[in-house]
């Protein structure tokens, strides 16, 4: 499936804004045999004074800005086409958690997708009491690592509510699980926690997601938003999984992939810094749209 992405984010300031520096996650990643990159491109107004594009410790490709002089407003814009590539049905070769505790001890690679990386507590994610008494309640003697992961994913879908306006992004995860309600990063992190809460690895993938109008209605450009979801290691023959816990459902074609990391501080679209006061503004426009191909 190709699809042509556009993506702008705006930030405004009440004062103009010195020393502003920006770091952004928001190139689509090339993934062999599950996605490509065919072309993309990061632009910044205004102009920046240095830029830097680069990979990090995970293989997400970043991008950095700095401005010299004070800035009034910034805006990031994305255009990329990606080819999201149609993955065959999803065989269940995990073990049980005992199974998996044996197949992480066999595992001594500590590269990017080592699963010893999503084990622990991470920056914005660590298990909780409640969240892990929650997964172990879910899960059932016998149950392999890779039906665990589906049975937590959709029991938070249906004890969880989305609400927008419910959390910030630096809401904790366990006050969102308390609270039963979130975005689509709260679902994510909340899984996040309850997975390494019984010893499965787990973490964060921010990307985009293709919306689908209702039946007779246009897509309004514009109208689209990054999006996050989660992927676990579910043993040595069943590798990295992926499930969608705010849609209840593993992920396929419609799910564009951006950066995978430990939680939602590694891979962040836009961070920075910059000095300033008053008031700030941000808003964010997204466009996924799926490209037309001629069949023969």
């Amino acid at each position: 499936m190709l699809y042509d992405i556009g993506l702008t984010i705006e930030h405004g300031y009440a004062s103009p804004a010195e020393g502003a520096r920006s770091h952004a996650h928001l190139l689509p990643r090339t993934i062999w045999g599950q996605q490509t990159l065919i072309t993309g491109m990061i632009e910044a107004d205004p102009w920046p004074d240095e830029r830097v594009d680069r990979t990090d410790f995970f293989g997400n490709p970043v991008t950095e800005f700095a401005w010299r002089d004070p800035v009034e407003a910034l805006i990031l814009t994305l255009q990329a086409r990606v080819e999201r590539i149609a993955q065959p049905p999803l065989l269940d070769l995990s073990p049980d958690l005992a199974g998996l505790a044996r197949d992480l001890a066999q595992v001594r690679d500590m590269g990017p997708d080592a699963p010893h990386h999503f084990r622990g507590a991470s920056p914005r994610v660590a298990p909780t009491p409640e969240m892990t008494a929650f997964a172990r309640d879910t899960v059932g003697t016998g149950t392999t690592a890779q039906q665990a992961v589906i049975a937590i994913g959709r029991r938070l879908h249906a004890e969880m509510s989305f609400d927008a306006e419910a959390t910030e992004v630096d809401t904790p995860p366990a006050e969102a699980f308390a609270h039963r309600h979130g975005v689509c990063q709260d679902f994510s992190h909340i899984m996040i926690a309850c997975l390494r809460g019984i010893g499965i690895p787990a973490g964060y993938v921010s990307g985009f997601l293709r919306t689908r109008p209702p039946p007779g209605r246009e897509r309004l450009a514009g109208a689209d938003a990054m999006h996050a979801w989660v992927r676990a290691w579910v043993g040595v023959d069943g590798g990295w999984i992926e499930f969608d816990p705010t849609n209840d459902q593993l992920v396929g074609t419609d799910h564009i992939v951006v950066a995978h990391g430990r939680d939602f501080a590694d891979v962040a679209p836009d961070r920075g810094v910059l000095r300033t006061w008053g008031a700030q503004e941000s808003a964010q426009a997204v466009d996924v749209i799926p490209v037309e191909t001629e069949t023969a």
